[in-house]
């Protein structure tokens, strides 16, 4: 899947699989519920050609996959949550795994797809001591500074920090995507109610009845499926039967892509 050197495309080969394929059982495979887990393997299953993928570093860091793919027979650069293990969140050991691949798939001119459900970065004393930002930012810095054709798609949850640094739109994703079930958001719809209405909650006389009606709330105004694509998060919100058929049409948009980083000697990445 690679080429031979980093002056050539990736391998082409010729794929059977119809680049139209509808893949209605994904809309089985990923639960609408953001608590409940699944397995992000099948999900990459049903969109590569022939179910066929290569995963680099399966059994480090497994809250996050990354893959080699191909979709229509071009070769392609798969990282992606995987909610089965810490429900997919990014910690220090899925940051670099992640940042490492993104600069691989840069160097030998392999497009990157991401697959995102991420509820953010694992807290905790062991994380904060161990610098997650700045690991954090090792992936922030990789997708900034590729040049490869770069595709993303929420499939469920994308909250805070951990959204922004896995290709958002706001960090220069060439196309974004979200399936219908997205929330794109600082955080949990629980979580930020009990910040943004402490006060209402505290002065009411059933606080619990208020907190349920300020969540329901803020869900409806805030975290509805069609929410991001009014605020320009992104791009479309599209059928997850046909998220295989858009991203080999997107990516064959962005198949002659040419950006030019900066003059410079080198960059400055967070270490």
């Amino acid at each position: 899947m690679l080429p031979s050197n980093n002056r050539e495309n990736p391998p082409t080969a010729e794929s059977q699989d119809p680049a139209d394929r509808r893949s209605d059982v994904l809309l089985d495979l990923v639960p609408a519920d953001g608590n409940r887990p699944y397995d992000m393997r099948k999900v990459i299953e049903e969109l590569v050609d022939d179910g066929d993928f290569l995963e680099i570093h399966e059994r480090w860091a497994t809250n996050i996959l990354c893959a080699l793919a191909r979709l229509d027979g071009q070769v392609v650069g798969i990282v992606a949550n995987q909610p089965q293990s810490l429900a997919g969140v990014l910690d220090i050991e899925a940051s670099e795994k992640a940042a490492r691949f993104v600069q691989m798939c840069d160097a030998f001119n392999i497009p990157i797809v991401t697959l995102l459900d991420v509820p953010g970065f694992l807290p905790g004393v062991d994380q904060e001591h161990g610098g997650i930002i700045r690991h954090g930012a090792k992936l922030l810095y990789a997708y900034c500074n590729a040049t490869v054709p770069r595709i993303s798609l929420i499939l469920r949850k994308a909250y805070g920090g951990a959204y922004i640094v896995m290709d958002s739109q706001s960090i220069g994703a060439d196309l974004t995507y979200a399936w219908p079930t997205n929330e794109i958001a600082v955080m949990g719809a629980e979580g930020a109610a009990n910040v943004i209405f402490r006060k209402q909650i505290a002065e009411a006389e059933d606080p619990e009845a208020m907190r349920a009606r300020m969540v329901k709330e803020y869900k409806a105004e805030l975290m509805h499926p069609y929410y991001a694509a009014e605020r320009g998060l992104v791009d479309d919100v599209i059928d997850p039967a046909e998220t295989r058929e858009v991203l080999i049409a997107s990516l064959a948009m962005l198949r002659n892509k040419h950006a030019d980083l900066p003059s410079r000697k080198h960059g400055n990445p967070p270490q």
